[in-house]
């Protein structure tokens, strides 16, 4: 994310320079897709793997080191940098009206600097920005709220006040935020919290001024739709962070996220089909988060099927993977191999890794040193292939 140094801090030693030089050498249109920003935004990103990096991560000169150095020694060629979470904005705005919102949880210094020190290194620089879950901008616009039956804001269950995702006010807010993280240099947006808030049974009615009864699903492609519409006029493209099951259920979420809606007016969605969420049983799988493989590869077999009927091709799917524990067994680099070979299986080249804390040291054997394209010919499968 924003690094607090300039360019020169971060230079690569010698070492470090070959095997980026033969990262490079090995994968030359990668490397030429994920340094550019000024690419079409309709055109196919090519192959995108990628890191996320969380607001603390990204304050750290000495953590953003470490990242970059990862990335020259590893396939990985691109950095998701939180811009907008849900402590505010992550760096040091020139519009009013995103001044407005900034929040209290610091920004990157120099964030000029880092964008420059990324682009040296051939790595993209991806702006994470959440959209709905935004208690900052809640706080600050009450209008933009979500509200209960009797006006009053409405709360999830950790207390957290969500903004409504009816309100084109809010819309030209967040578009603005990703407007400026793309003249800053930024390669590509990625919008998470794309949705609403679940509604859980055991809180009160969420109510979203002017909505006008439109279908939840519609509201969040209208967004997105203008977004890109907007991002495409400054050579970026428009992503999206979606739930995992998205990919196999027909129909919409409760939250609003269906495949059919948001797919055709994004450039990639990132499904996050982290094994350890699904639940026992899904894709006939005893336990998901044990067999990391079938249960990805399964879920973006989903994704590839539901995206040929719609006509889109090319790389256009490029799911989150689970590089995190959340119960049994621990995670670590062959979690991280199972997990890529399925989705190079499922007829896609990208993915990026999810560690909460940025923390991928324990999950670096897991990855190769070159950025090849390790992508199957896709055929549907009858059913989740063997164990290897």
């Amino acid at each position: 994310m924003l690094l607090c140094c300039a360019a020169p801090v971060l230079a690569q030693s010698p070492a470090q320079s070959s095997t980026a030089a033969a990262k490079q050498a090995a994968a030359p249109a990668a490397a030429s897709t994920a340094a550019s920003a000024a690419t079409s935004a309709t055109a196919d990103p090519g192959i995108v793997r990628g890191l996320y990096v969380n607001r603390f991560a990204a304050q750290s000169t000495k953590r953003m080191k470490q990242l970059i150095q990862m990335a020259d020694e590893t396939e990985v060629n691109a950095l998701i940098i939180d811009i907008k979470d849900e402590f505010g904005l992550n760096y040091e705005s020139s519009d009013p009206k995103v001044q407005r919102n900034a929040g209290r949880g610091g920004v990157i210094k120099n964030l000029a600097a880092l964008l420059d020190t990324l682009r040296a290194h051939k790595i993209l620089a991806v702006a994470r920005i959440v959209v709905f879950k935004d208690s900052v901008t809640a706080r600050v616009n009450p209008a933009w709220d979500i509200r209960k039956a009797d006006g009053s804001p409405w709360r999830d269950k950790k207390g957290m006040l969500w903004v409504n995702p009816y309100n084109r006010d809010l819309w030209d807010y967040n578009i603005r935020v990703a407007e400026e993280a793309a003249k800053l240099g930024f390669g590509e947006i990625q919008f998470d919290y794309i949705r609403f808030p679940e509604p859980y049974k055991s809180l009160p009615q969420q109510v979203f001024p002017g909505s006008n009864n439109e279908p939840k699903p519609a509201a969040l492609a209208e967004y997105l739709k203008l977004a890109h519409t907007r991002l495409s006029k400054l050579g970026v493209r428009t992503t999206a962070d979606i739930f995992g099951l998205v990919t196999t259920v027909p129909g919409a979420l409760e939250v609003g996220q269906e495949w059919e809606k948001v797919a055709p007016v994004t450039d990639v969605l990132l499904p996050m089909v982290y094994p350890s969420h699904y639940p026992p049983g899904s894709f006939n799988i005893p336990r998901p988060n044990a067999d990391p493989y079938k249960t990805i590869f399964m879920a973006i077999s989903k994704a590839h099927d539901r995206n040929n009927k719609l006509g889109l091709t090319g790389e256009r799917v490029r799911p989150w993977l689970q590089a995190f524990t959340l119960g049994k067994p621990a995670y670590g680099p062959e979690e991280i191999r199972e997990q890529k070979r399925a989705v190079y299986d499922a007829g896609y080249d990208g993915w990026v890794l999810w560690h909460p804390g940025s923390k991928y040291e324990p999950f670096l054997a897991g990855l190769e040193k070159t950025t090849v394209s390790r992508k199957k010919a896709y055929v549907t499968p009858a059913a989740a292939p063997a164990r290897r």
